[in-house]
């Protein structure tokens, strides 16, 4: 039996096509090219549909089921993405309008981050756990929450929004219209303004000469490599951008209490350089620090593909 799972994003248009053992064996891509007119969205969805069985050597009879994730609130039952801001989606018939354009496929929709999570659930870092919770760090807080194989969406498909918690009470604005949100301090874009406000104020650190001087150059990375450079300044912005991740982490252990936590997007890729003093972080401040079972926390296993995967096993 074959799947195809899509990752529609404001940027691009992901397709893959996942056998039984949940590998991808075919892929497409398009751009999204948004802002623009839903119809011609969907067009190039099943376009890169299209793409995807082709490139997997199959025809369109030989594929079982299709799922998509999209950013914003979507709403399972419906079949409708009621809001997506970077999509400019309000109150969208998404599943008609795909099953419009490939006809006599089952077709199943969620929230984006929480096909990375069942994705990372099922077939990646949480393979054999039966509650699981994903955190990706990037663009915002992207999570997820799986318990017993299944997402778990809340009442109104809106749960597990962790990245606006907050954290700091008369915070940072964020533009979810709260002040103080998790992704404010714990995102890849915070930590890139964090890094910016310490180069700012240290002249001679070797943050200036990773990026030759032009502060518009940093990333998500730069503090990482002039800390492993001994660069004090940097060192600052890594410990305290850690202790950020580590509060809303705390957070979601002592609500929810998962058998794992896996962090993925572009900073997770820092390794055991972020994970260790996470964990202890972590081991010091939870509530449950004399429970004999504690929450694993480790890195995503998929990557990119996690959201593809997740969508294709969408039911």
């Amino acid at each position: 039996m074959y799947r195809v799972g899509i990752d529609l994003g404001g940027t691009n248009i992901v397709a893959g096509v996942i056998n039984d053992s949940f590998e991808i064996i075919g892929r497409g891509k398009l751009k999204t090219n948004a802002p623009r007119e839903a119809e011609f969205i969907f067009d190039d969805i099943a376009k890169t549909v299209a793409l995807a069985v082709e490139d997997a050597g199959l025809k369109m009879e030989d594929i079982d089921s299709i799922g998509m994730g999209a950013p914003g609130t979507v709403n399972k039952a419906t079949g409708m993405i009621e809001f997506s801001n970077n999509l400019d989606f309000k109150n969208l018939h998404a599943q008609k309008m795909m099953e419009e354009r490939l006809p006599g496929k089952k077709i199943y929709i969620d929230n984006d981050a929480n096909c990375a999570a069942l994705g990372e659930a099922l077939a990646g870092a949480g393979r054999g756990v039966k509650n699981f919770v994903a955190i990706t760090l990037g663009t915002g807080v992207g999570s997820g929450v799986v318990i017993d194989g299944k997402i778990y969406n809340g009442s109104n498909f809106a749960a597990a929004e962790f990245g606006h918690m907050v954290i700091s009470i008369d915070g940072e604005q964020c533009n979810c219209g709260r002040r103080g949100c998790w992704e404010r301090y714990a995102s890849a874009t915070a930590l890139i303004n964090q890094t910016k406000h310490a180069m700012r104020h240290s002249y001679d650190s070797e943050m200036w000469h990773l990026v030759n001087e032009n502060i518009n150059l940093v990333t998500g990375r730069t503090a990482f490599e002039a800390l492993r450079k001994g660069d004090a300044a940097a060192k600052r912005v890594v410990e305290q951008y850690i202790y950020y991740i580590a509060c809303g982490i705390i957070n979601v252990i002592n609500i929810l209490q998962p058998e794992m936590i896996c962090i993925g997007g572009g900073i997770s890729h820092e390794g055991e350089s972020l994970l260790e003093p996470l964990r202890k972080h972590v081991e010091r401040e939870r509530y449950s620090m004399f429970a004999k079972t504690q929450t694993q926390i480790c890195r995503a296993l998929l990557g990119n593909d996690a959201g593809v995967i997740g969508a294709a096993l969408l039911d």
